[in-house]
């Protein structure tokens, strides 16, 4: 597992005075509210920044950190990605998890056969959709509950149900 959670990618500076623009990857904003420090990625080692969160919307994040100044240091912060402790990451609910600890699970159907590991988790609107690579090639699977009989994180697996695979699952063999 990781011990650092991608939270938002710094697009632009926002102003003359140092203000910074973030794109969020995280399904609720409002997270952001509140928020007082952020880790930078720096040589491997993560580096703990005062952050003063000044707006909030709902695809972006204004915010000011601590030592940029001035425009020309938030330029320097472009596509800069922030990250935050496992630790203090929100909470979720016993049938969520993050992202991240789900790429890598292998997809294994309740017939017994492997689909491949998963390798992305498309985010379109509605349901989300994984993406397992495997002996077939590319296997899109959406995230539905009918779907996902059970996620192990501990034993790296996801089930999927055979039944359900074969009306929904979407092979990159199939013409």
């Amino acid at each position: 597992m990781q011990d650092y959670l991608l939270i938002g990618e710094i697009t632009k500076p926002q102003g003359v005075q140092g203000e910074l623009k973030l794109r969020p990857i995280t399904c609720d904003p409002a997270r952001f509210e509140g928020m007082s420090y952020a880790f930078v990625e720096e040589d491997g080692a993560y580096r703990r920044v005062n952050i003063s969160v000044r707006r909030v919307g709902a695809d972006a994040i204004f915010f000011r950190m601590e030592g940029v100044n001035s425009r020309n240091d938030a330029e320097e912060m472009r596509g800069t990605l922030l990250y935050i402790d496992r630790a203090h990451a929100v909470e979720l609910d016993e049938d969520s998890a993050f992202i991240c600890d789900l790429i890598g699970l292998k997809g294994v159907l309740t017939d017994g056969n492997e689909i491949g590991e998963l390798i992305d988790v498309m985010q379109p609107g509605g349901n989300d959709v994984y993406v397992f690579k495997g002996k077939r090639g590319e296997v899109l699977v959406p995230a539905l509950k009918s779907v996902v009989v059970k996620v192990d994180l501990d034993a790296g697996v996801m089930l999927l149900d055979s039944a359900r695979m074969a009306e929904v699952a979407v092979y990159d063999d199939e013409d």
